[in-house]
């Protein structure tokens, strides 16, 4: 009886720590893409000043930020938002390409340089926590810890997948 209730305990505990590492990772992915909410602002504003006749764009930029900035869990939805706005920023960059006096302003520069910086961290961040998800959703699904996940209400986590559309090769050039 003792053996079975060290047992229980033992992996209702891996279960919580498996759930916390999830937490902390998707708190990773959080942090940086709030780097990059706050930099959209300011990237269309500078792209904005050159290319007036893109407003569609603009638009469809701040409402995916704004979409994004509104999520707050981790669910599909979230990601879903992530995932637009994640289409739509190497569209304004490629905008700024069509404009040689935006291509050499220095806060332009920096600001792109900063994009540059901040996608590859949500990028490392990102797969950190879709490894932390992955080991929680085994966790999850694999008997004997399985029947310990189903009593005590453990669900599966969702991945942080990247959108069809983002799945191809897509460069920022600074």
């Amino acid at each position: 009886m003792a053996a079975g209730l060290l047992v229980l305990a033992l992996i209702y505990n891996g279960h919580i720590n498996r759930r916390n590492a999830v937490d902390y990772a998707y708190a990773s992915i959080d942090v940086q893409l709030k780097k990059r909410w706050d930099l959209v602002p300011n990237l269309v504003s500078s792209v904005k000043a050159f290319a007036r006749h893109e407003r569609d764009l603009f638009a469809d930029i701040i409402q995916a930020r704004h979409a994004a900035v509104s999520s707050h869990d981790a669910s599909a939805q979230r990601f879903a938002h992530e995932a637009q706005l994640d289409t739509q920023l190497p569209r304004l960059v490629a905008v700024a390409e069509s404009y040689p006096e935006l291509k050499s302003d220095k806060a332009f520069l920096n600001l792109q340089r900063n994009l540059t910086e901040i996608e590859a961290q949500i990028a490392a961040a990102r797969r950190a926590y879709n490894a932390s998800v992955m080991d929680y959703n085994n966790g999850v699904d694999m008997f004997p810890s399985s029947l310990v996940a189903g009593l005590f209400g453990f669900q599966r986590r969702e991945h942080f997948i990247t959108a069809p559309a983002e799945r191809s090769a897509q460069s920022i050039h600074v």
